[in-house]
């Protein structure tokens, strides 16, 4: 039988998401039951899920609007907007419907779905504010989290870079407090790439593929990407970007090339910046601590051709 999962996703700004739901579209022992939105003002990321589902023959795929701002600060995050070289500029927002998406998250876990959430927790958060102890009921996999510092070779980041945790912190204290989570740590992802010599594979395996292409090769040249790879002798020299969400999403259904590990975790904010910090008294939870980042590149291009087929 087939893995329900649920999407939860900031999509259409860093074209890691797209690349997510494409690897999701093409593994073929997964059904995708509901695709939710956060940080959705006007319903563009969800019209953009509904673009990317067209392009792969899965309209009949639920997808609803979520959250429009951060619990924490009220804050905006738009996604791409008016940039051809990402998304067709004739896309039309999908308006939101008050209560949509937590009814949808709300089904998919009565049918047992695997919560994987790729963008800020504030769909998460507010489920489980209006039914609590919802999220306990199943598997859940947040793209976030920051343990242990990069491996050597890696940019020298630290939890400022952790998007998905920062943007809504109360929202992740509310989750990480809830949940029967997995935390797929941002610097495990640090070792799955895209790169540029992966283009030509990409874009022949169909329209969807050229889409994720021309996003990822627009993202690396505005963000610098092809610099940042040279800079670090762990990153290659062609980098485009980093799969972290397409990662978070191998780890949900069972993709073997992840180390996992036990934790107590408890979170703590400093200065605004959230922290999760091991703790013998902090609440149990599953932490991704490194991946084979060779392994996976050829996972996901296999994925997202079989997405297109």
């Amino acid at each position: 039988m087939a893995l329900p999962v649920h999407l939860d996703t900031d999509f259409g700004g860093d074209p890691d998401d797209a690349c997510a739901l494409a690897m999701l579209l093409g593994y073929p022992e997964v059904e995708i039951v509901g695709i939710t939105t956060t940080l959705d003002r006007i319903g563009l990321r969800a019209a953009y899920v509904r673009h990317v589902l067209s392009l792969a023959v899965r309209r009949r795929i639920p997808v609803a609007v979520g959250a429009a701002v951060s619990l924490t600060t009220r804050a905006v995050a738009d996604p791409v907007i008016d940039d051809e070289r990402h998304w067709p500029e004739d896309i039309v927002p999908i308006p939101s419907t008050s209560g949509a998406a937590l009814d949808l998250l709300a089904r998919s876990v009565a049918v047992g779905a695997t919560i994987i959430a790729i963008g800020p927790l504030t769909n998460l958060a507010n489920l489980e504010i209006m039914r609590p102890g919802l999220l306990a009921r199943v598997p859940t996999v947040a793209m976030g989290g920051w343990i242990r510092p990069p491996a050597d070779g890696f940019p020298a980041w630290g939890p400022e870079m952790d998007f998905n945790l920062q943007w809504d912190t109360r929202a992740a204290q509310i989750v990480l407090g809830s949940a029967n989570l997995t935390l797929v740590t941002l610097p495990a992802t640090l070792a799955a790439h895209l790169k540029a010599a992966d283009l030509p594979r990409l874009r022949a395996s169909g329209s969807l593929g050229v889409l994720l292409a021309n996003q990822s090769a627009a993202h690396a040249q505005d963000h610098g990407m092809t610099a940042l790879g040279r800079a670090h002798h762990g990153l290659p020299d062609d980098l485009l970007n980093f799969h972290y969400d397409p990662v978070a999403c191998a780890v949900a259904i069972g993709w073997p090339g992840a180390i996992v590990e036990n934790a107590r975790l408890t979170t703590v904010l400093r200065d605004g910046l959230l922290h999760t910090l091991p703790d013998p008294e902090g609440r149990q939870m599953r932490i991704v601590t490194d991946i084979d980042g060779d392994s996976f590149s050829e996972f996901w291009l296999s994925a997202v051709e079989a997405a297109q087929r």
